[in-house]
């Protein structure tokens, strides 16, 4: 599963359409990806022959069934979408290469992928594509001189069964990579080393730059981390990695689920960095004289987090699941609190100097990347234009404080979110009453299911 080396000159996975061109000439690629991240987080679209990519769709795109954004986790057509539904016949929508993000598939035989952006037929962009939403925030920033750069900490589980065999058991007595804990454990990780340098190396070849991996605190639980990159750049990095790691997965016989909460041990996070750029590529979120070295810009950022976090944790935590993370004492958070490299607080400013920044711990493994982070933009960009001011670093547990908490549950955020005047002026109408539709599906979905749980306390003693 190791990555293939080419007979031509490529930029550490990445490829220019002349790269590409060559490669296919030398009948080393003879298939192209074109693909997006859906609401749900997947990553979807079609394999082209090369030839097809080179001679027409890396100009004009390829089409897809605008039902993709209008679907539920199961690709059941749902009501209530504005933009896609029976009644407008479900009709097409184009997926535009965005040529930068053109890279290597070192995981599957002769295979290029590439990005898109999704434009209706008339070349108007789809507003709600997670990867426009998060467009519009860095034109956003943009306005002011700023230019965001971001890492995702993204966890999983591993499992020795095979996905497909992991089905049929309906995900129970599922067997973990491991037996205990192995938070730091090089000992038990050890044994997941064959699927992890796999993985690691694919992402390499596919243009990535893969730092590290350690062991975590769930049976069988990991992090791959990268390097940070330009927001959108890593947010792209997400979508690629996230499915890659499952195809490599399930090529070695093996699953691994990104789920926030698989059990109720340890979740899945997925902890977001981010820090801001000025004109110059001058780091603005440091200032040697201020206190902490953190600087006016960084405090009104932060103080727009604490403002409106929980009007926008729709965007971070978008799934029933989401919310079971929550747990005090999980070193997920609860307190909406920020804090000088404090774990038990939502917002960690972590970093010295120039590498001064923030980590946002709401999210978990299945959050939307393109979305958190363009609500964490959002957020900040409501500090810095409202100039507001930050409260006092908060110190000690705050699992125990008093302040204001994440929300309890999905439906909670859906409520919290439909009324926030800042969701709706950052994002648009049209972007809310769309994302909003999407919670009240799964809540209905959820609210209709009889689980285990039911099953095991009612069947008989009740």
């Amino acid at each position: 599963m190791a990555p293939r080396r080419s007979s031509v000159n490529t930029r550490s996975g990445n490829l220019t359409l002349d790269e590409l061109t060559a490669l296919v000439s030398h009948r080393e690629i003879d298939t192209v990806i074109v693909a997006f991240t859906d609401m749900q987080g997947r990553l979807v679209g079609k394999r082209l022959s090369a030839r097809l990519f080179l001679e027409d769709a890396a100009a004009h795109g390829a089409e897809c069934c605008n039902y993709l954004l209008a679907v539920d986790v199961e690709m059941n057509t749902v009501d209530g979408y504005a933009t896609s539904s029976w009644s407008h016949g479900y009709g097409d929508m184009a997926m535009i290469p965005d040529l930068d993000t053109l890279r290597l598939a070192p995981w599957l035989p002769g295979t290029a992928l590439v990005t898109a952006d999704l434009h209706w037929l008339d070349e108007k962009p789809v507003l709600a594509s997670p990867r426009q939403i998060l467009r519009r925030q860095l034109d956003r920033l943009a306005e002011h001189g700023l230019t965001p750069f971001c890492a995702t900490e993204l966890e999983f589980i591993v499992f020795d069964d095979g996905y497909r065999e992991a089905w049929k058991k309906g995900y129970h007595g599922l067997t973990p990579a491991s037996d205990y804990n192995i938070d730091y454990s090089l000992l038990a990780s050890t044994r997941m080393e064959p699927l992890l340098r796999d993985i690691r190396l694919a992402m390499d070849g596919a243009g990535m730059y893969c730092e590290g991996v350690k062991g975590e605190c769930n049976l069988g639980q990991q992090e791959i981390g990268f390097r940070y990159a330009t927001a959108l750049a890593t947010c792209d990095n997400h979508s690629v990695y996230k499915s890659g790691a499952k195809e490599i997965a399930d090529a070695h016989g093996k699953s691994l689920t990104f789920m926030a909460k698989f059990n109720e041990r340890e979740g899945n996070s997925c902890h977001i960095h981010i820090s801001l750029q000025g004109p110059g590529g001058e780091p603005v979120f440091h200032d040697a004289q201020a206190e902490h070295g953190m600087s006016k810009l960084f405090r009104h950022f932060l103080a727009g987090q604490l403002a409106i976090m929980r009007e926008l944790t729709l965007f971070s935590a978008p799934n029933i699941n989401s919310y079971k993370r929550y747990v005090p004492g999980s070193f997920a958070p609860t307190a909406l609190a920020w804090g000088l490299d404090n774990r038990t607080c939502a917002l960690r400013v972590v970093g010295h100097g120039p590498a001064l920044r923030v980590e946002n711990r709401v999210p978990g493994g299945d959050v939307n990347q393109y979305l958190a982070v363009a609500a964490l933009i959002a957020a900040g960009l409501y500090g810095i234009e409202h100039e507001l001011e930050l409260e006092p670093a908060f110190q000690g547990n705050a699992y125990t404080s008093d302040v204001p908490r994440v929300p309890s549950s999905l439906r909670e955020s859906a409520e919290l979110f439909a009324g926030s005047a800042v969701a709706r002026e950052a994002f648009g109408n049209e972007v809310v009453e769309h994302y909003l539709n999407n919670a009240r599906i799964e809540v209905d979905a959820y609210d209709a299911a009889v689980t285990d749980w039911e099953r095991v306390r009612g069947f008989e003693r009740l």
